[in-house]
C-alpha cells in the first residue's frame, strides 16, 4: 500500500510575521492615501529563516486612521501535524507612536516595539529563551516579524520614491525605513489563545495567559519529534530554576530526556510512568512510542517470569499490557507488590545506564494517578 504524503504547514511565528507585514502595509497606505482609497490585502509574501519565500492568505484586515492603527490576521494551517493551534487566528496590529523628542532614549533607539496582545502568554518563570515579563514570542519569530515589517516599509518607501520621481522627474531624499520603524509598534494576539493554552504545556513552563509564538524554520513538519524534544529541553531549563516545579513531561522520549537531564547536571531523577511504559523501560526500550518500541506481550510475560523467578502466567494469553497489569493486581495478591517493585528496579537500572552518575528513582503510577510502588 502506498503511503500517503503528509502535508507540511506553518508555525505560529510565520503566521504572525505575515500578519504583521500586512498590517504594516495597510497602516502606511492608509496614512498616505486614506482608508477609503485602500485596496484589501488578500495575500502576503514573507521570507523564512532558510531564505525561501512563502505566501500566506490574509483572513481579515482593518484600519482606524483616527488612532493610526491597522490590523491583519492569518489562519494558521499546520498541515497534517496534530497541532492544537491549527486553525487559530493569529492577528497583528500595527500603529504609529509619537516620538518623545529623545526624552525616552529606549524609544528613540528601538527599531520596532513588539508587544504581546490578548491570547499570547507572558513568561513568568526563568529558564526560557525569553526573559521573565516578556510576551512568549520566541527569538526566531521575533526576528521573522522584524524582517517582514522591514520589508513592508521598504516596499512602501520604494513606491513613494517612484511616485515622487515620476512627478518631479528627479531623485528624491525621503525618510529611510529605519527612521520610520522607530515610530512603529506591533502587537501580536491570538483569538481564543487563553483557551488553546490549556491544551499545551505552557502553564508548566511558567507561560501564563495564552499560547507561545513559536517556530525555528517557519515550517511545521507533520508528526515531527522536534516539538516534543524542544519542550523537554525547555522544561529542563525551567525545572532547573524552579524547585517547586521540578517535573518534565517526557512523552515517549525516555533516552533523550535522561540525556538532557545529565546535560543539565541534575543530581537525582524521579522517573514516573504507568504500567505499559514502565514495563517497556524495564525491558530496556529507549523510545517507548509504539512506532519504535511496540511491546511484544509474549516477551513481556517471559521477562516478568524471569524477573520474578516464578511461573505465574502459564495458560494465560494477554492482548494488552493493561491486561497483564490487571491480572497481576487481581490474581497475584500475595506477590504483586514484589513484582511491581522488581519492574521498577529494572527500569531504574536501565535509566541509570543511560545517565550514569545520576541516581534514578522509578515510580510506578496507577491508572488512577496514585504511586503504586517505587524503586527506592
Amino acid at each position: 500500500m502506498r503511503r500517503q504524503h503528509l502535508r507540511s504547514g506553518y508555525t505560529t511565528g510565520a503566521c504572525a510575521a505575515a500578519a504583521a507585514k500586512a498590517a504594516t502595509l495597510l497602516l502606511v497606505r492608509g496614512r498616505e492615501s486614506g482608508v477609503r482609497n485602500q485596496k484589501t490585502i488578500k495575500t502576503i509574501e514573507i521570507p523564512l529563516p532558510d531564505g525561501s519565500r512563502h505566501k500566506f492568505r490574509i483572513q481579515d484586515t482593518g484600519c482606524r486612521m483616527q488612532d493610526k492603527t491597522a490590523w491583519a490576521s492569518v489562519i494558521k494551517d499546520a498541515g497534517d501535524d496534530p497541532d492544537v493551534t491549527n486553525g487559530a487566528e493569529i492577528m497583528a496590529e500595527a500603529r504609529f507612536i509619537e516620538q518623545q523628542h529623545n526624552k525616552d532614549k529606549a524609544l528613540s533607539t528601538t527599531v520596532m516595539l513588539l508587544k504581546g496582545g490578548k491570547g499570547v502568554g507572558i513568561v513568568t518563570k526563568p529558564g526560557l529563551s525569553v526573559p521573565v515579563g516578556e510576551p512568549a514570542i520566541n527569538p526566531v519569530p521575533r526576528k521573522m516579524i522584524k524582517e517582514a515589517v522591514t520589508e513592508a516599509l521598504k516596499e512602501s518607501l520604494e513606491l513613494r520614491v517612484m511616485s515622487y520621481e515620476l512627478k518631479n522627474k528627479k531623485s528624491s531624499q525621503l525618510l529611510t525605513p529605519n527612521s520610520e520603524l522607530q515610530n512603529l509598534e506591533v502587537t501580536i494576539s491570538v483569538t481564543d489563545g487563553e483557551m488553546l493554552a490549556k491544551k499545551t504545556l505552557n502553564q508548566r513552563l511558567g507561560i501564563m495567559g495564552g499560547i507561545s509564538i513559536l517556530g525555528t524554520t517557519g515550517i511545521v513538519k507533520p508528526i515531527s519529534s522536534d516539538a516534543w524534544t524542544a519542550t523537554i529541553r525547555s522544561s529542563m531549563d525551567v525545572a532547573k530554576n524552579l524547585p517547586e516545579e521540578c517535573y518534565v513531561m517526557m512523552g515517549d522520549y525516555l533516552e533523550f530526556s535522561l540525556l538532557e537531564a545529565k546535560k543539565h547536571a541534575f543530581k537525582k531523577i524521579h522517573l514516573c510512568a504507568q504500567w505499559a511504559k514502565m514495563l517497556k523501560i524495564a525491558m530496556a526500550t529507549p523510545q517507548t512510542h509504539v512506532r519504535h518500541g511496540a511491546i511484544d506481550l509474549k516477551k513481556a510475560v517471559e521477562f516478568l517470569e524471569k524477573l520474578d523467578n516464578v511461573s505465574q502466567f502459564a495458560g494465560y494469553e494477554f492482548n494488552t499490557a493493561r491486561e497483564i497489569f490487571d491480572f497481576i493486581n487481581s490474581s497475584l495478591v500475595t506477590r504483586h507488590s514484589s513484582l511491581f517493585l522488581k519492574v521498577c528496579t529494572a527500569a531504574k537500572k536501565y535509566a541509570e545506564k543511560i545517565s550514569p552518575g545520576i541516581p534514578v528513582n522509578a515510580h510506578l503510577v496507577s491508572y488512577e494517578g496514585d504511586i503504586i510502588k517505587s524503586s527506592g
